[in-house]
């Protein structure tokens, strides 16, 4: 695994600390949508790697 997914997965982490202290539900939500598009972002970028492996 590589550095960027490293940062990516360190970013989730951080994310879900901040969501479960998310006072009012429109922060939640747009917390939830960041880290919707960030799992996205991280799977595009580990099947790549996997591909760039094979």
């Amino acid at each position: 695994m590589n550095t960027r997914s490293f940062l990516m997965l360190e970013l989730l982490q951080r994310l879900d600390a901040r969501l479960r202290v998310a006072r009012t539900p429109v922060e939640a939500a747009r917390l939830r949508v960041r880290k919707r598009n960030l799992r996205e972002r991280l799977a595009r970028a580990m099947t790549a790697s996997a591909l760039q492996m094979a």
